[in-house]
Protein backbone atom coordinates (compact mmCIF):
# COMPACT_ATOMS: atom_id res chain seq x y z
CA UNK A 1 0.00 0.00 0.00
CA UNK A 2 1.12 3.86 -1.06
CA UNK A 3 2.32 5.87 2.22
CA UNK A 4 2.79 9.04 -0.50
CA UNK A 5 1.12 11.83 1.20
CA UNK A 6 1.06 15.39 0.17
CA UNK A 7 2.34 17.97 2.16
CA UNK A 8 2.19 21.71 2.74
CA UNK A 9 5.24 23.70 3.92
CA UNK A 10 6.68 26.65 4.48
CA UNK A 11 10.28 27.10 3.09
CA UNK A 12 13.21 30.29 4.55
CA UNK A 13 15.85 29.89 1.51
CA UNK A 14 18.67 32.22 1.65
CA UNK A 15 18.81 34.52 -1.41
CA UNK A 16 21.85 36.28 -2.77
CA UNK A 17 22.83 37.64 -5.69
CA UNK A 18 26.56 36.91 -5.22
CA UNK A 19 29.54 37.22 -3.26
CA UNK A 20 29.06 40.64 -2.29
CA UNK A 21 25.61 41.09 -2.08
CA UNK A 22 24.55 40.95 1.97
CA UNK A 23 22.03 37.87 0.98
CA UNK A 24 18.83 37.24 3.64
CA UNK A 25 15.84 34.70 3.94
CA UNK A 26 13.05 34.52 1.53
CA UNK A 27 9.81 32.92 2.76
CA UNK A 28 7.63 30.62 0.21
CA UNK A 29 5.08 28.75 1.06
CA UNK A 30 4.59 25.74 -1.37
CA UNK A 31 1.69 23.58 -1.03
CA UNK A 32 1.18 19.97 -2.64
CA UNK A 33 4.96 18.39 -2.58
CA UNK A 34 5.09 14.93 -2.13
CA UNK A 35 6.58 12.71 0.08
CA UNK A 36 8.09 10.15 -2.20
CA UNK A 37 10.11 13.58 -3.68
CA UNK A 38 14.00 14.21 -2.91
CA UNK A 39 14.32 17.61 -1.29
CA UNK A 40 15.97 18.55 -4.51
CA UNK A 41 13.02 17.41 -6.44
CA UNK A 42 10.94 19.93 -4.57
CA UNK A 43 13.22 22.57 -4.85
CA UNK A 44 12.50 21.44 -8.65
CA UNK A 45 8.68 22.27 -8.14
CA UNK A 46 9.32 25.09 -6.51
CA UNK A 47 11.18 26.96 -9.18
CA UNK A 48 8.97 25.82 -11.68
CA UNK A 49 6.13 27.76 -9.94
CA UNK A 50 8.61 31.08 -9.60
CA UNK A 51 9.41 30.95 -13.29
CA UNK A 52 5.36 30.69 -14.23
CA UNK A 53 5.20 33.71 -11.91
CA UNK A 54 7.99 35.11 -13.56
CA UNK A 55 10.10 35.31 -10.55
CA UNK A 56 13.72 34.14 -10.87
CA UNK A 57 14.32 30.45 -9.87
CA UNK A 58 16.74 29.53 -6.48
CA UNK A 59 19.87 28.92 -7.90
CA UNK A 60 21.03 25.57 -5.94
CA UNK A 61 23.72 23.16 -7.17
CA UNK A 62 23.66 19.35 -8.15
CA UNK A 63 25.01 16.77 -10.36
CA UNK A 64 24.18 13.17 -10.04
CA UNK A 65 21.35 13.35 -7.42
CA UNK A 66 22.62 9.68 -6.59
CA UNK A 67 24.89 10.84 -3.40
CA UNK A 68 28.26 10.25 -4.94
CA UNK A 69 29.27 14.05 -6.39
CA UNK A 70 28.84 15.93 -3.18
CA UNK A 71 27.55 19.06 -4.75
CA UNK A 72 23.97 19.45 -3.37
CA UNK A 73 25.34 21.43 -0.65
CA UNK A 74 22.32 22.53 1.56
CA UNK A 75 22.12 23.51 5.19
CA UNK A 76 18.73 22.40 6.18
CA UNK A 77 17.32 23.49 9.27
CA UNK A 78 20.81 24.17 10.87
CA UNK A 79 22.09 20.86 9.42
CA UNK A 80 23.85 20.21 6.06
CA UNK A 81 22.60 17.82 3.98
CA UNK A 82 19.53 17.95 6.52
CA UNK A 83 18.72 15.86 9.30
CA UNK A 84 18.92 12.25 8.52
CA UNK A 85 22.00 10.75 9.07
CA UNK A 86 24.36 9.20 6.56
CA UNK A 87 22.37 10.73 3.22
CA UNK A 88 23.54 13.87 0.66
CA UNK A 89 20.94 16.71 0.89
CA UNK A 90 19.75 14.47 -2.83
CA UNK A 91 19.46 11.75 -1.13
CA UNK A 92 17.39 13.46 1.59
CA UNK A 93 13.36 12.43 1.01
CA UNK A 94 10.38 14.74 2.43
CA UNK A 95 8.92 12.07 3.95
CA UNK A 96 11.36 12.93 6.49
CA UNK A 97 9.61 16.31 7.11
CA UNK A 98 5.75 16.81 8.59
CA UNK A 99 2.56 18.61 6.66
CA UNK A 100 3.10 22.50 8.23
CA UNK A 101 6.77 22.45 8.86
CA UNK A 102 9.11 25.45 8.17
CA UNK A 103 12.41 24.44 6.52
CA UNK A 104 15.22 26.78 7.10
CA UNK A 105 17.60 26.12 3.91
CA UNK A 106 20.84 28.69 3.59
CA UNK A 107 24.37 27.61 1.63
CA UNK A 108 27.33 26.04 3.27
CA UNK A 109 28.72 28.74 5.71
CA UNK A 110 32.77 29.04 5.70
CA UNK A 111 35.14 31.83 4.63
CA UNK A 112 37.02 29.70 1.95
CA UNK A 113 33.77 28.65 0.65
CA UNK A 114 32.74 31.71 -1.27
CA UNK A 115 28.92 32.54 -2.04
CA UNK A 116 28.22 32.29 -5.73
CA UNK A 117 24.46 32.83 -5.85
CA UNK A 118 21.88 31.71 -3.56
CA UNK A 119 22.65 28.38 -2.45
CA UNK A 120 26.02 27.54 -4.62
CA UNK A 121 29.14 28.20 -3.15
CA UNK A 122 32.78 28.11 -4.40
CA UNK A 123 34.15 24.49 -3.18
CA UNK A 124 37.65 25.23 -4.82
CA UNK A 125 39.47 25.62 -1.84
CA UNK A 126 38.87 21.77 -1.70
CA UNK A 127 40.66 20.97 -5.46
CA UNK A 128 43.70 23.01 -4.51
CA UNK A 129 44.51 21.60 -0.99
CA UNK A 130 44.01 17.98 -3.42
CA UNK A 131 46.34 19.77 -6.11
CA UNK A 132 48.69 20.45 -3.14
CA UNK A 133 49.64 16.54 -2.34
CA UNK A 134 46.90 14.58 -2.63
CA UNK A 135 48.05 12.05 -5.54
CA UNK A 136 50.67 9.42 -5.96
CA UNK A 137 53.05 11.08 -8.53
CA UNK A 138 56.02 8.46 -8.27
CA UNK A 139 56.50 6.50 -11.14
CA UNK A 140 55.29 3.21 -11.61
CA UNK A 141 55.65 1.29 -14.83
CA UNK A 142 53.18 -0.50 -16.01
CA UNK A 143 50.41 -1.48 -13.93
CA UNK A 144 50.99 -4.30 -11.69
CA UNK A 145 49.61 -7.59 -11.47
CA UNK A 146 46.32 -7.46 -8.40
CA UNK A 147 48.23 -10.06 -6.44
CA UNK A 148 52.10 -8.39 -6.85
CA UNK A 149 52.05 -6.28 -3.80
CA UNK A 150 50.51 -8.08 -0.60
CA UNK A 151 47.73 -6.01 1.40
CA UNK A 152 46.40 -6.96 4.26
CA UNK A 153 42.42 -6.79 4.56
CA UNK A 154 42.94 -4.47 7.68
CA UNK A 155 44.90 -2.05 5.80
CA UNK A 156 42.71 -2.17 2.83
CA UNK A 157 39.74 -1.73 4.78
CA UNK A 158 41.19 1.14 6.45
CA UNK A 159 41.95 2.68 2.99
CA UNK A 160 38.95 2.31 1.63
CA UNK A 161 36.95 3.76 4.54
CA UNK A 162 38.73 7.27 4.26
CA UNK A 163 38.41 7.30 0.37
CA UNK A 164 34.83 7.30 0.36
CA UNK A 165 34.93 10.72 0.89
CA UNK A 166 33.27 13.00 -1.93
CA UNK A 167 34.30 16.32 -1.26
CA UNK A 168 31.30 18.12 -0.10
CA UNK A 169 32.56 20.07 2.38
CA UNK A 170 29.77 19.23 5.27
CA UNK A 171 32.70 18.86 7.49
CA UNK A 172 33.64 22.57 7.29
CA UNK A 173 30.12 23.65 7.17
CA UNK A 174 29.17 21.80 10.48
CA UNK A 175 32.59 23.41 12.48
CA UNK A 176 32.80 25.95 14.57
CA UNK A 177 35.90 26.61 13.19
CA UNK A 178 35.59 26.27 9.84
CA UNK A 179 37.69 23.39 9.66
CA UNK A 180 38.59 21.25 6.87
CA UNK A 181 40.23 18.73 8.76
CA UNK A 182 38.01 15.74 8.43
CA UNK A 183 38.32 16.16 4.66
CA UNK A 184 42.29 16.31 4.40
CA UNK A 185 42.57 13.50 7.04
CA UNK A 186 40.83 11.39 4.74
CA UNK A 187 42.90 12.58 1.66
CA UNK A 188 45.84 11.23 3.77
CA UNK A 189 44.52 8.35 5.46
CA UNK A 190 43.29 6.57 1.86
CA UNK A 191 46.97 6.60 1.18
CA UNK A 192 48.81 6.38 4.33
CA UNK A 193 47.59 2.70 4.20
CA UNK A 194 48.30 1.61 0.66
CA UNK A 195 52.25 1.14 -0.26
CA UNK A 196 51.85 3.30 -3.41
CA UNK A 197 51.15 6.16 -1.49
CA UNK A 198 54.34 5.76 1.20
CA UNK A 199 56.91 7.07 -0.67
CA UNK A 200 55.32 10.76 -0.76
CA UNK A 201 53.59 10.54 2.81
CA UNK A 202 55.68 13.27 4.50
CA UNK A 203 55.59 15.88 1.98
CA UNK A 204 51.96 14.81 0.84
CA UNK A 205 50.82 15.77 4.40
CA UNK A 206 52.90 18.63 4.94
CA UNK A 207 52.01 20.47 1.04
CA UNK A 208 48.12 20.09 1.98
CA UNK A 209 48.40 21.38 5.42
CA UNK A 210 50.17 24.30 4.24
CA UNK A 211 47.22 24.71 1.74
CA UNK A 212 44.79 24.18 3.96
CA UNK A 213 46.35 27.32 5.79
CA UNK A 214 46.52 29.52 2.76
CA UNK A 215 42.81 28.91 2.23
CA UNK A 216 41.78 30.15 5.08
CA UNK A 217 40.30 26.80 6.95
CA UNK A 218 40.20 26.95 10.97
CA UNK A 219 42.11 24.33 13.15
CA UNK A 220 40.07 21.44 14.39
CA UNK A 221 38.38 21.91 17.65
CA UNK A 222 38.06 17.75 17.90
CA UNK A 223 33.97 18.09 19.25
CA UNK A 224 33.29 15.02 16.26
CA UNK A 225 30.73 17.83 14.30
CA UNK A 226 32.27 16.92 11.07
CA UNK A 227 31.93 13.01 11.45
CA UNK A 228 28.10 13.39 12.35
CA UNK A 229 27.04 15.34 9.42
CA UNK A 230 29.21 13.54 7.27
CA UNK A 231 27.16 11.66 4.20
CA UNK A 232 29.78 8.85 4.01
CA UNK A 233 30.40 8.54 7.64
CA UNK A 234 33.97 9.21 7.57
CA UNK A 235 35.45 8.11 11.45
CA UNK A 236 37.12 10.86 13.12
CA UNK A 237 39.94 8.64 13.39
CA UNK A 238 41.46 10.01 9.86
CA UNK A 239 41.81 13.50 11.46
CA UNK A 240 44.35 11.86 14.41
CA UNK A 241 46.53 9.57 11.45
CA UNK A 242 47.05 12.97 9.82
CA UNK A 243 48.23 15.05 12.28
CA UNK A 244 50.41 11.77 13.41
CA UNK A 245 51.86 11.72 9.92
CA UNK A 246 52.46 15.30 10.20
CA UNK A 247 54.28 14.85 13.70
CA UNK A 248 56.35 12.03 11.75
CA UNK A 249 57.22 14.57 8.79
CA UNK A 250 58.59 16.77 11.28
CA UNK A 251 60.72 14.99 13.57
CA UNK A 252 62.14 13.57 9.82
CA UNK A 253 62.93 16.76 8.98
CA UNK A 254 60.65 17.10 6.05
CA UNK A 255 57.68 18.89 7.25
CA UNK A 256 58.33 22.02 5.12
CA UNK A 257 56.47 21.44 1.79
CA UNK A 258 56.87 23.34 -1.49
CA UNK A 259 53.29 25.39 -0.10
CA UNK A 260 55.50 26.54 2.82
CA UNK A 261 58.47 27.28 1.09
CA UNK A 262 56.57 29.70 -1.51
CA UNK A 263 55.74 31.39 1.75
CA UNK A 264 59.30 32.06 2.84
Amino acid sequence: MSTQANLHLKLHVWRQKNASDRGGFVEYDVPGVSSDMSFLEMFDVLNERLIEKGEEPVAFDHDCREGICGMCSMVINGQPHGPKRGVTTCQLHMRTFHDGQEIWVEPFRSSAFPVVKDLVVDRGALDRMVQAGGFVSVRTGGAPDANATPISKVEADLSMDAAACIGCGACVASCKNGSAALFLGAQVSKYKHLPQGLTERHERVANMMAQADLEGFGACGNQAECEAVCPKEIPIRVIAEMYREYLRSTFTGRAIGKQDRKRT
